[in-house]
């Protein structure tokens, strides 16, 4: 299954199929449970990750550069100062130059199209560190929560509470994938991509999952094993943040809420959370809460699904 990974590039969930999911997270997961072997074994040594920032961010920075220092390799954070995408350089120009000298290349950015190019042009795998369409990153590390506590995905149900967002998005993909059912609640105007909708039940339909859309978080959360929920206003959406506000009034996971799942339901916020507003604090700190788990296992997902893609 690694050598099928190999030399490909990660850009959206569905670049995976279900037995790759297992693999980078059967992985992932002997990763983390010795970072010792992980040092030892040093898969990525003599190897360099260029990442490109157009958004900042605290997680994926550190997940990615602290991952390919444990395993022996080493990575280059490029801001936007040093990379005015598509303004100073052609992604195309960009994309074949880091590609000369980079073993992997990973974009968070806004537009997917960005990534998109830059995996067109490259030479070497380029992985979507988050798009304003999808962040499946997140959602291998969210999978990898979910496995740990649950030891299974399939036939589970996850609820995602609030905009229909690129980590939304993401989710209903692998949910389709792996055969988790995903219930997402949101305000008329706030759903997920149409298309993207479309796509993830076709999938689901072969796996024997459900991909639900709904108005009520109640009734995504009934029978709920995880209740998922994400910010109300993405970066880049600054400027609808009240408006955004309102129209997700009563769209907040909290200890009411998560009574109406079952009892041993997880919470998962990807973060940063804006406690009030989408999450409220209690709820990340219940013993239900896997958020902090869900952050450190960025960096063992990722460690895994790198590594698999840049094996020798």
């Amino acid at each position: 299954m690694a050598s099928s990974l190999r030399g490909r590039h990660f850009i959206d969930m569905k670049n995976l199929s279900r037995d790759e999911i297992t693999a980078v997270l059967d992985h992932a997961d002997e990763m983390k449970r010795d970072r010792n072997a992980v040092r030892k074994a040093a898969p990525m040594f003599g190897k360099t990750m260029a990442m490109i920032f157009q958004k900042p961010s605290l997680r994926t920075r550190v997940s990615f550069e602290t991952g390919m220092t444990l395993m022996g390799g080493h990575a280059i954070y490029l801001s936007p100062n040093d990379i005015s995408l598509g303004i100073r350089e052609t992604i195309e120009d960009i994309a074949i130059v880091l590609s000369r000298f980079a073993d992997v290349i990973m974009a968070r950015v806004f537009g997917h199209d960005i990534v998109e190019g830059l995996a067109k042009y490259s030479r070497v795998p380029v992985i979507n560190g988050l798009s304003d369409a999808e962040h499946p990153c997140q959602i291998l590390a969210d999978l990898q929560t979910i496995r740990e506590r649950k030891h299974r995905l399939e036939g589970l149900t996850t609820a995602f509470i609030g905009d229909g967002n690129n980590v939304c998005v993401s989710m209903m993909y692998a949910g389709a994938i792996v055969g988790m059912n995903v219930a997402v609640a949101c305000p008329a105007g706030y759903e997920p991509p149409q298309p993207a909708t479309d796509e993830c039940r076709a999938i689901a339909a072969k796996t024997g999952a459900t991909i639900r859309i709904v108005r009520e978080p109640a009734d995504a959360v009934q029978n709920a094993d995880a209740v998922y929920t994400d910010v109300w206003a993405s970066m880049g959406q600054e400027s609808e943040a009240a408006k955004r506000r309102e129209a997700f009034r009563g769209f907040q996971v909290n200890m009411a809420l998560m009574r109406q799942a079952r009892p041993d339901a997880i919470v998962l916020h990807c973060l940063p959370a804006h406690y009030g507003e989408e999450i409220d604090y209690a709820a990340t700190r219940s013993p239900n809460s896997a958020i902090f788990d869900e952050a450190e296992n960025r960096m063992h997902a990722q460690n895994a699904l790198v590594a698999m893609l840049c094996a020798d």
